[in-house]
């Protein structure tokens, strides 16, 4: 058998830090959303796990600090499981942007090998596996439209009332998550910058994207804007494309706005493509990975 899995990226409409978990964690607060952007992960048959890496620039690990593999020896450890299988991932979703690149990955892989593997392991048991590998696992293997609490794995599913239209790019070099938390810890949080996560949900629900703009927010975007001052001009650049919300995603430093009708957005895309050629436009999804059976 060969599967051929989408393994979607993901931005945060908010993220909110309201305190501190008793293991030390920040306590998060996040709308987080899929969409159409996507590594494509492709699985088969084989006595051990593998895996190969390509991608256009930048550089992906293909040993067993990917968390693709990672999460293939998560899997075997949770079931008993010994078969291999044959990986071949390919990157699309920028590196160390906030955009769930690798935890998409190890989503893919948990739920592609669980195919592969003929275990019936429910998505909540995945989750319970991906959460072991990282925090945004659970997430991206549910997908969608979710309000993510505590480090990110206490999951509500929320409505969503049609689908959005996004361009997404990364303007620098990435960033470190650990170095941006640091950093906020030493520096704290300005109220002001604070997500208006209720009034957030209630847009989407509902579809307003004039409502949502106002609400988008995320604390962790002063201290990334600091360490890359290249983030303000290309949120900025954005606005003036017309989004009626641009903010960072995660940690960064990967950048996003949310136009109120397809054209707008496509030719936003085409406008900030001459400034930043890696600039995608993209739409929210349903869910986190999708996979297709191969002839």
């Amino acid at each position: 058998m060969k599967l051929s899995i989408q393994a979607r990226a993901k931005i945060n409409w908010t993220l909110d830090v309201v305190g501190t978990l008793p293991n030390g964690y920040h306590d998060l607060d996040m709308l987080m959303q899929s969409v159409t952007l996507c590594d494509q992960l492709t699985i088969e048959d084989a006595p051990e796990c593998t895996l190969s890496v390509r991608m256009q620039g930048g550089y992906v690990p293909a040993d067993g600090s990917n968390l693709v593999l990672r999460a293939a020896r998560a899997l075997q450890e949770a079931t008993g499981e010994t078969r291999g299988a044959r990986m071949t991932l390919r990157k699309y979703i920028p590196v160390a942007a906030g955009m769930g690149g690798g935890s998409s990955d190890a989503a893919a892989a948990l739920k592609g090998l669980n195919v592969l593997w003929n275990l019936g392991l429910t998505d909540e048991r995945l989750e319970e596996i991906g959460l072991t590998i990282g925090a945004d696992v659970p997430f991206c293997i549910r997908g969608g439209l979710q309000r993510a609490r505590g480090v990110g794995e206490r999951l509500t599913p929320l409505p969503l009332k049609r689908p959005l239209y996004l361009v997404a790019f990364q303007p620098c070099r990435g960033l470190s998550t650990k170095e941006v938390f640091a950093a906020l810890h030493e520096e704290g949080i300005d109220p002001a910058d604070r997500p208006d996560n209720d009034a957030a949900q209630r847009a989407l629900a509902s579809g307003d994207v004039r409502l949502l703009g106002r609400s988008m927010g995320n604390v962790l975007e002063p201290v990334s804007r600091r360490l890359r001052p290249q983030l303000d001009e290309a949120i900025r650049a954005i606005g003036e494309s017309g989004a009626l919300g641009a903010r960072m995603t995660g940690s960064g430093s990967a950048v996003f706005g949310v136009y109120a009708h397809a054209g707008d957005c496509k030719r936003a895309a085409q406008q900030l493509m001459q400034a930043y050629p890696a600039c995608r436009m993209m739409r929210t999804a349903e869910c986190g990975v999708v996979i297709t059976r191969e002839a």
